[in-house]
């Protein structure tokens, strides 16, 4: 099992190279220590949200930093870790199907506003955790968290200045040119909507080759390459429309940096902290001595 590690000098160096590239909204420098922050694993379904924060969850445990894990899926059947508070104890999915005379898709998107409506009991429970952190595991449809009011309200209940984004982004749709910018536009379209800090990290790279991994780091963290790559590309409907997409993206300043992570493999783990240590504190590591 491989885990990466970084000692305090290799720290200070990844907090300067984050402050330097990537696309952070500091909102947090400097907060009081006894608040907790939260941070919410955002993707498509099947990118690893559920797993990541699992692993995530075991790497504080084991560095002494005490957090609490919120499943904010109603939909889900099983996690990957023991939820310490759960928004199935108040909505099932089932049961709002039967209310509502609705499909799985149909009740999600019921469920989804449901949760707005029971955010009093959800806030009355995560307000009792004086933890450092809370990992907000989202609900698998993307959009139902991303484009929703409701999602909205959960954020600003929750605490909005306290908060930050990890998103997901599943390295089956970005092995292309055209799959790896329709990622980066989604994870561009969450930070518009929740205005959030955002890290970008593309999960489960103990799949891929290292070539595979090289090359996705090297689109975001060098557009022109992937530019390139998208000329080297039959110039087809689709290609072309990736492009332009990849223009607006480029000019909107959304490249920059990117982590590599493994839930399997527990890779990248160090790096989510640090990140999230850049986000809420400057880059200062609050959480320990």
């Amino acid at each position: 099992m491989a885990n990466v590690s970084i000692d305090d000098q290799k720290r200070n160096i990844l907090t300067k190279r984050l402050l330097k590239k990537s696309n952070f909204i500091n909102v947090g420098a400097g907060y009081h220590d006894c608040l907790m922050r939260n941070i919410y694993f955002v993707g498509t379904a099947g990118s690893g949200k559920s797993t990541l924060v699992a692993a995530f969850k075991r790497w504080l445990d084991d560095n002494g930093i005490d957090a609490i894990t919120l499943n904010l899926d109603p939909g889900t059947d099983r996690l990957a870790y023991d939820a310490d508070i759960d928004i199935r104890e108040w909505i099932s999915l089932g049961e709002v199907m039967e209310e509502y005379s609705l499909g799985p898709n149909g009740a999600q998107i019921v469920a989804a506003d449901l949760m707005a409506m029971n955010i009093n009991k959800l806030t009355a429970v995560f307000d009792g955790y004086k933890s450092k952190y809370a990992l907000i595991d989202t609900p698998g449809q993307l959009e139902l968290f991303a484009f929703r009011r409701s999602s909205n309200m959960i954020v600003d209940a929750l605490g909005k200045e306290k908060s930050m984004i990890a998103y997901l982004s599943d390295p089956i749709l970005c092995k292309s040119p055209n799959g790896f910018v329709s990622s980066m536009m989604l994870s561009a379209l969450v930070q518009f909507r929740l205005q959030l800090p955002m890290i970008n990290l593309l999960s489960k790279i103990d799949t891929l080759s290292e070539e595979e991994s090289e090359r996705m780091m090297d689109w975001f963290e060098n557009p022109d390459t992937l530019y390139g790559d998208f000329l080297d590309e039959d110039s087809d409907p689709q290609t072309v429309i990736g492009m332009e997409l990849f223009k607006a993206l480029e000019n909107t300043g959304v490249f920059g940096g990117i982590r590599g992570v493994s839930a399997e493999e527990e890779i990248g783990l160090e790096e989510i902290y640090a990140s999230a240590q850049l986000a809420f504190f400057g880059g200062e590591d609050a959480d320990r001595d």
